[in-house]
């Protein structure tokens, strides 16, 4: 620099300069510096790399001392940076080894007694010796020159280093142009190192080890290595950042639109008015629900809680929609009237054929409700197959007792939320099903028919069935809560009936706080009655046709049941008058006729060929064809049980899909004809030479049950005596290794089944005498009984005689 330059840096207006004349006095004292000697300036915490101006604050008077020295003889001065930044008066051994040598550009004193000096790297520097004699520190360097290399993997490196720095420069808030431009112009390796060094957040340790790498490839890694960890650290700090501002801005711009909201809601008139208006129309309802006092308190308090609420607030239609729920309950609301039995047994006669025990026994609960009607209810069960009257049941007693009707399918239901409600902390949340059908029903004593409740499932959200136990117990349905409602309501005032197929699904606990009432499947003449009193009526309007336009002759109805139907209720048969009565539509809608009747010679035309015919005779026919009877899920059925003989080794082989107990039947039953044989008339020695098999016809149906073995014990003596079965005659019953006839279950519906198919005995245990008041009177009338406590009894009674000796000849 000038000698001209530095005087006017010395004497700028900025400061004081130095003294003049104390510090020729100290220059005076000192020897002169060699020409390969520096003053040294320690540094606290930062690093001065060689291209850069940076400011230095002059704190410690030995410092202060080499700065106004170094600018009277014209010489730069070298900034050394300490080794631990709290040592206060710094000797040889508490500095690095390497600096950079500097000019100073300016000097100046602020007027609160600072001095700064403004300085500008030149070249580093390697400290050899400490010079003694001097004020301040004085040291021989080594001039470190930048070596002048220039490679492929430079040039790669130097790029590669250039745009991380750009980059680093993108992310920094408000960078300074100039500094983007110095990086992009920066023309040496050296020089752009030690450029991005420079403006780097490290630590000092981290520059001073960079400003101490020589190598050029392995500085340049160095600053390439610490700029990627920078990149990070502020792409996230960037990240952080911007998602904090979304934030505030997704809040600044909530309130915002809410403050339009409630601007426009004022101008249309909707806004606070509005509110008030719906407050008061739910107080108003809570008034008038007339609810329990506790229950009232607590509405009016969540009232007063929404009143508080900002219309706004997430919570705020929830809270509207809980209240609502509340006050539009029927706390109170009964409408059940006066019982009046002759009216009831009238409506039940008039929607129901038959069923003359379920009706009585239903009369009787009236009964029980008009003469104490703050009873507890029982628990109505109706059991029994499908298409039967089940559901109708309970419409009917709705209509006979003037109160409102609900129905709460329970078919696949395996949440227990579905019962009892969700809870309101869920969004979406609902009250449970019980409560959803008094809420339809308006009235708190309606009909609730709680629909299949065979079929309830059980998950991972719980257990129905445990639900429904409070719900369906008269001593505890009092005090019924629902997760939603959170507050008790009154279930003892429901008539609650239930339906189902089966008993064996249901959970005892649940079974026992119903009374069963069984509906046994119908008979061929009550299923024609059924027919030609409801399904026909009600079949005619459905399609749109008049009595007058079309008419089901009473043998046509019966075939039809006869041939096209075999079920145990009559669902199968409205569809198939439905069909028959289409056909009778189509053509006087066509205007090929003006009146229609069907009778049984134009059935084939509509419904095809016979789907059923009478097998029995047919399958009977022949030794070894017995006719058992069954019970399934939807009814009784027959079951026919065939037998032949092979020749063989003695095997006994089942088909038909036979469960394990009744195959262990058919082995019982062989076991016994062999035990008897001789009393049989048969030679025990055909056993060891021939091959047994028993067939179950309808063999992709599985079959199990005891029940059978009375059949098979029949077919197998058929078989070995060669005396055919009766065609009119059925059986059912258990056997044992000592020839007694056991009981069994569904007597009921196995007689119906055996009228239903048109035969005329039924051979049943004797132990099952108990049974016969559950017979329906019309299968009583049709068929002829034989109770048998052995087996030499059952078989007495269902095998032809044997054939005279001279027929058999002939044969």
């Amino acid at each position: 620099m000038p000698v001209e330059q530095q005087q006017e840096l010395r004497t700028a207006d900025a400061g004081t300069p130095p003294p003049s004349g104390a510090l020729e006095q100290l220059l005076a004292g000192i020897p002169p510096l060699p020409s390969d000697a520096l003053i040294l300036i320690p540094t606290r915490s930062f690093v001065l790399f060689p291209g850069t101006v940076l400011p230095v604050t002059l704190g410690r008077q030995r410092s202060i001392a080499a700065a106004q020295a170094a600018i009277r003889l014209n010489r730069p001065i070298g900034l050394v940076l300490q080794r631990d930044p709290a040592t206060e008066d710094p000797i040889p051994v508490d500095l690095h080894r390497m600096g950079t040598e500097a000019n100073v550009l300016r000097y100046v004193t602020s007027p609160d007694g600072q001095h700064h000096v403004i300085s500008q790297g030149e070249r580093r520097f390697r400290i050899i010796e400490f010079l003694d004699g001097y004020p301040f520190l004085v040291a021989r360097v080594e001039r470190i020159a930048e070596p002048a290399v220039s490679s492929k993997d430079i040039e790669a490196r130097m790029l590669h280093l250039r745009n991380q720095a750009i980059e680093v420069l993108q992310l920094l808030p408000q960078t300074p142009v100039e500094l983007v431009n110095a990086v992009q112009s920066a023309s040496s390796a050296p020089a752009l190192a030690d450029l991005i060094a420079s403006f780097m957040d490290i630590t000092p340790a981290e520059k001073q080890e960079i400003l101490e790498t020589i190598d050029i490839e392995s500085r340049l890694d160095r600053v390439s290595a610490l700029l990627v960890y920078r990149i990070e650290v502020l792409r996230l700090s960037r990240q952080i950042s911007e998602q904090t501002k979304e934030k505030i801005d997704d809040r600044q711009r909530e309130f915002l639109l809410r403050e339009q909201l409630k601007t426009i809601q004022k101008e249309l008139g909707e806004g606070d008015d509005a509110k008030a208006q719906e407050i008061a129309e739910l107080g108003k309802k809570i008034d008038e629900a007339k609810m329990p006092p506790e229950v009232e308190a607590h509405a009016k308090r969540e009232l007063a809680r929404l009143e508080r609420m900002p219309e706004m607030a997430g919570e705020y239609s929830m809270a509207r929609t809980y209240i609502e729920w509340l006050a539009e309950l029927p706390w109170s609301v009964e409408t059940g009237g006066h019982i009046d039995i002759a009216e009831a047994r009238r409506i039940l006669d008039a929607d129901h054929y038959g069923l003359s025990k379920i009706k009585r026994r239903i009369l009787e609960y009236l009964a029980i409700q008009q003469l104490n009607p703050g009873g507890r209810s029982p628990i109505l069960c109706f059991v029994g197959p499908p298409g039967v009257g089940k559901t109708s049941l309970g419409q009917s007693i709705a209509r006979a007792t003037s109160r409102k009707f609900v129905r709460v399918s329970l078919g696949g239901t395996h949440d227990e939320a579905e019962i009892r409600g969700h809870r309101r902390t869920y969004i979406g949340a609902l009250p449970g099903n019980i409560i959803q059908g008094i809420r339809r029903a308006g009235a708190r004593d309606c009909v609730m028919m709680l629909d299949e409740i065979d079929k309830l499932g059980r998950g991972i959200q719980g257990d129905p069935a445990s639900a429904l136990l409070e719900v369906l117990d008269p001593e505890q349905n009092s005090t019924f809560r629902d997760n939603y409602l959170g507050v008790p309501f009154d279930l003892s005032h429901v008539m609650f009936i239930t339906t189902a197929n089966v008993l064996d699904s249901i959970p005892g606990p649940l079974r026992d706080r119903m009374e069963v009432i069984d509906l046994p499947g119908y008979v061929e003449d009550e299923k024609f009655e059924i027919a030609r009193r409801y399904l026909v009526g009600r079949q005619l309007k459905a399609n749109g046709l008049t009595a007058e336009q079309a008419e089901i002759t009473d043998d046509a109805i019966r075939a039809i049941i006869r041939d096209y139907t075999r079920e145990a209720g009559v669902r199968q048969l409205e569809r198939e008058i439905g069909a028959v009565l289409r056909s009778a539509a189509m053509r006087i809608a066509e205007k090929t006729a003006e009146h229609v009747r069907i009778a049984p010679d134009i059935l084939t035309e509509i419904l095809g060929p016979p789907r059923f015919e009478g097998e029995v005779a047919m399958r009977t026919s022949v030794p070894g064809v017995a006719t058992g009877l069954a019970w399934t899920p939807v009814g009784g059925d027959i079951l026919f049980i065939e037998a032949t003989r092979t020749p063989g080794s003695g095997r006994l082989i089942l088909t038909g899909q036979l469960g394990e107990v009744m195959r262990e039947s058919a082995q019982a039953a062989l076991s016994l004809v062999k035990a008897r044989a001789s009393s049989i008339g048969l030679d025990p020695a055909m056993f060891e030479k021939s091959d047994i098999h028993v067939h179950v016809p309808a063999g992709a149906i599985p079959k199990d049950g005891p029940s059978a073995g009375v059949a098979m014990y029949t077919a197998l003596v058929s078989l070995l005596t060669e005396r055919t079965v009766r065609s009119d005659t059925a059986m059912t019953g258990e056997i044992s290794l000592r020839g007694l006839v056991l009981p069994v279950g569904g007597i009921k519906e196995k007689v119906v089944a055996a009228a239903r198919a048109g035969l005329a005995t039924v051979i049943l245990p004797a132990r099952n005498r108990k049974d016969y008041e559950d017979i329906p009177e019309s299968a009583r009338n049709s068929l002829r009984f034989r109770w048998a406590e052995r087996v030499e009894e059952v078989t007495d009674a269902a095998l032809e005689p044997a054939a005279e000796p001279a027929a058999q000849a002939a044969e």
